[in-house]
Protein backbone atom coordinates (compact mmCIF):
# COMPACT_ATOMS: atom_id res chain seq x y z
CA UNK A 1 0.00 0.00 0.00
CA UNK A 2 1.43 3.09 -1.01
CA UNK A 3 2.16 6.16 2.13
CA UNK A 4 -0.27 8.74 1.56
CA UNK A 5 1.46 12.21 -0.05
CA UNK A 6 1.34 15.68 2.58
CA UNK A 7 0.16 17.23 -1.11
CA UNK A 8 -2.59 16.76 -3.57
CA UNK A 9 -1.81 18.05 -7.16
CA UNK A 10 -3.55 20.96 -7.77
CA UNK A 11 -2.75 22.27 -4.28
CA UNK A 12 -1.45 26.12 -3.41
CA UNK A 13 1.27 26.37 -1.60
CA UNK A 14 3.75 28.91 -0.56
CA UNK A 15 7.57 28.21 -0.45
CA UNK A 16 9.27 30.56 1.91
CA UNK A 17 11.84 31.51 -0.21
CA UNK A 18 10.41 31.03 -3.50
CA UNK A 19 6.65 32.31 -3.27
CA UNK A 20 3.78 30.96 -4.36
CA UNK A 21 2.67 27.69 -6.65
CA UNK A 22 0.79 25.39 -7.36
CA UNK A 23 1.54 21.39 -6.94
CA UNK A 24 1.85 19.88 -9.70
CA UNK A 25 2.82 16.21 -9.00
CA UNK A 26 3.54 14.99 -5.44
CA UNK A 27 5.04 11.31 -4.94
CA UNK A 28 6.47 9.38 -1.64
CA UNK A 29 10.09 11.16 -2.56
CA UNK A 30 9.84 14.20 -4.79
CA UNK A 31 7.17 17.43 -5.52
CA UNK A 32 6.69 19.54 -8.44
CA UNK A 33 5.68 23.16 -8.05
CA UNK A 34 4.36 25.02 -10.54
CA UNK A 35 5.39 28.56 -9.07
CA UNK A 36 4.10 31.75 -10.64
CA UNK A 37 7.28 33.81 -11.22
CA UNK A 38 9.75 31.10 -11.86
CA UNK A 39 7.79 28.12 -13.33
CA UNK A 40 8.24 24.48 -12.66
CA UNK A 41 10.82 22.64 -10.00
CA UNK A 42 11.12 19.74 -8.84
CA UNK A 43 12.10 19.13 -5.13
CA UNK A 44 13.67 16.10 -2.92
CA UNK A 45 10.12 15.73 -0.75
CA UNK A 46 12.20 14.71 2.79
CA UNK A 47 14.67 18.69 2.32
CA UNK A 48 11.38 21.02 0.94
CA UNK A 49 9.07 19.67 3.27
CA UNK A 50 9.75 21.78 6.09
CA UNK A 51 9.84 25.26 3.71
CA UNK A 52 6.43 24.45 1.70
CA UNK A 53 3.12 25.07 3.67
CA UNK A 54 -0.42 25.09 2.46
CA UNK A 55 -2.22 28.33 1.23
CA UNK A 56 -6.00 29.13 0.74
CA UNK A 57 -5.92 31.04 -2.91
CA UNK A 58 -7.65 31.24 -6.02
CA UNK A 59 -5.19 29.30 -8.76
CA UNK A 60 -3.56 31.99 -10.83
CA UNK A 61 -5.15 32.58 -14.07
CA UNK A 62 -2.57 31.03 -16.98
CA UNK A 63 -1.01 33.84 -19.01
CA UNK A 64 -2.21 33.82 -22.45
CA UNK A 65 0.32 34.14 -25.24
CA UNK A 66 0.16 36.85 -27.46
CA UNK A 67 -2.24 36.11 -30.40
CA UNK A 68 -0.88 39.10 -32.58
CA UNK A 69 1.01 37.86 -35.58
CA UNK A 70 4.33 39.50 -36.76
CA UNK A 71 4.04 42.09 -39.62
CA UNK A 72 5.00 40.85 -42.84
CA UNK A 73 8.31 42.19 -43.97
CA UNK A 74 8.13 44.86 -46.51
CA UNK A 75 9.29 43.61 -49.93
CA UNK A 76 12.28 44.52 -51.47
CA UNK A 77 11.80 46.97 -54.01
CA UNK A 78 13.40 45.32 -57.46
Amino acid sequence: MAAKTPFAKGAQVEHSKLGPGQVVDCTEHHITIKFDELGEKKFLLEIALPLIRKIDRQPPADKKRSSRKKAAAPAAAE
